[in-house]
């Protein structure tokens, strides 16, 4: 049985090919960007649809909607490697989570003494914000997958090494 190969070696005789070290470090780096941009300005939407706006069902299906993009977006920028469904995942996960500890008033409570307490945590539970989270993360990732592919695009990088998804 020949020795396992190591270090240069195991790229060499694998099928892998080695990337440059800037493929690897630019492409987390401009999804994390775009996170950012895409956080800042979901938070400047949700802050005003929450602010301005009239209150009604429609706003607090569109703060809902904005609540778990902003899960979404927050979780992309802290782990840009990370998968889309995971990122799902968690997004989802949380806000579903959130909303349940709505149920115990607990979030209520807090928010009458730390007001900025009900723009995190919110202060009812709804059913239908369960709905409207899982919604929205979907349509978080189908918008992530469309801009990742236009800032990433996949192909040959300029020095012949295919990008990975």
């Amino acid at each position: 049985m020949p020795a396992r190969r190591r270090g240069a070696d195991a790229v060499r005789g694998s099928r892998v090919r080695p990337t440059r070290r800037s493929d690897v470090d630019e492409r987390p780096a401009r999804r994390r960007w775009a996170a950012l941009a895409a956080l800042v300005a979901v938070v400047v939407a949700g802050l005003i649809v929450s602010r301005a706006s009239p209150s009604s069902s429609a706003t607090d299906i569109a703060g809902d909607a904005l609540y778990a993009v902003a899960a979404y977006t927050g979780l992309v920028l802290l782990m840009p490697r990370a998968p889309r469904w995971a990122i799902a995942l968690a997004a989802a996960g949380w806000c579903v989570a959130v909303e349940l500890l709505q149920r115990t008033g607990l979030p209520l409570a807090l928010a009458e003494h730390v007001p900025l307490v009900a723009l995190v945590l919110g202060t009812g539970f709804d059913v239908r914000d369960l709905v409207v989270y899982v919604l929205a993360v979907i349509a978080a990732v189908s918008i992530d997958r469309v801009v990742s592919a236009r800032l990433l695009p996949r192909g040959p990088s300029p020095d012949g090494v295919r990008t990975p998804e």
